[in-house]
């Protein structure tokens, strides 16, 4: 039986300018592996340590998006939560994340627009010494209903090695 948990959304209507919300993460090397397959972005200061000690940062970063990918985790199940369409984002990288890193997004509610339920969104994300790594600004399409949703986690993925997928193609 796999784990689910339950979660409410606020709608436009019940958010307020001044509405905050955290969601954090740890960075592991699974999921800068995990990003990188899916986007397709194998840039080697993200996968390949001993490239990466020859950079500006001595290790492997993360993707400056998977802090994006973050910060829109952040608003499906946070606030406003589920039925949440995201409309927009900027977004500034003030520094580095490593691997190991545990980021903390801060959400903060700073505009509501009355002639359409679309709110404006503060983003400030934070490593687990204080130091902010990313900031921003998200317009996104409040839920107009009340939810409560069943989050389901995906199912498991498995990362294979290209030596391992041509052997795989060849039996």
């Amino acid at each position: 039986m796999s784990d689910t948990t339950q979660i409410t959304n606020l709608t436009f209507d019940e958010i307020n300018v001044g509405d905050t919300a955290d969601y954090s993460r740890l960075v592991t090397t699974r999921e800068v592996e995990l990003f990188a397959a899916v986007s397709g972005d194998h840039n080697p200061v993200h996968l390949d340590p001993e490239y990466a000690a020859t950079t500006q940062f001595g290790e492997c970063i993360a993707h400056g998006m998977l802090t994006g990918a973050f910060i829109s985790a952040a608003i499906a199940m946070e606030l406003p939560g589920p039925g949440t369409i995201y409309l927009g984002q900027t977004l500034q990288f003030r520094a580095p994340v490593t691997l190991g890193d545990t980021l903390t997004v801060a959400l903060e509610v700073t505009d509501k627009h009355a002639s359409r339920p679309w709110v404006t969104i503060a983003t400030i994300v934070r490593n687990q010494d204080n130091k902010e790594v990313a900031k921003g600004e998200a317009t996104v399409m409040a839920p107009g209903k009340k939810e409560t949703v069943t989050i389901v986690p995906p199912s498991a993925i498995q990362l294979v090695d290209d030596v391992d997928a041509e052997s795989a193609d060849k039996n």
